[in-house]
């Protein structure tokens, strides 16, 4: 798992710093991690992520965004569920092709739950866990999870 140098959770809790947290609609917003399989675990992901471009920055908000299929008439009731921990429905995403999972869902529409926050290993996995349980439930699936960080420049021009 990545080191974290940037003086770690307890220096953000106790922080004074106002930074103004990620818009989650920023256009420059790219994909630096992602799991469509759920053998892989997320500290893995999360190492390869630290390692490859676009780079995943530990320490700063990511987009976290879920995707899931439910039936139609369960998409209300699991936005509502998710909500109560900070999720939002979020835009349809291209799906990357290499996921070749395609779940069969009856009448089964598709669903990004998202939420900014600081990623680790194990809240990750929290998160996969809940989804997974949120989709059972209503007789849905979760295709997996990407998250999203603002574009570095100096990412595009090396």
């Amino acid at each position: 798992m990545a080191k974290r140098t940037e003086g770690g959770w307890f220096r953000r809790l106790f922080s004074r710093s106002t930074a103004e947290p990620l818009d989650p609609t920023r256009d420059d917003l790219v994909t630096v991690a992602s799991c469509f399989d759920d053998a892989q675990a997320c500290s893995a992901v999360l190492d390869e992520a630290a390692r490859t471009q676009p780079a995943w920055t530990e320490a700063a908000d990511v987009v976290l965004r879920h995707h899931l299929v439910l039936p139609s008439n369960q998409v209300d009731d699991a936005a509502a569920v998710a909500a109560q921990d900070g999720y939002e429905v979020g835009p349809a995403a291209e799906l990357p092709e290499s996921t070749g999972y395609r779940p069969r869902v009856d009448d089964g529409v598709p669903l990004v739950l998202q939420r900014v926050q600081v990623l680790d290993a194990l809240h990750c996995s929290q998160e996969r866990s809940r989804m997974a349980g949120l989709a059972q439930r209503r007789g849905g699936a979760v295709l997996g999870w990407d998250a999203l960080q603002p574009a570095q420049p100096d990412a595009a021009s090396g």
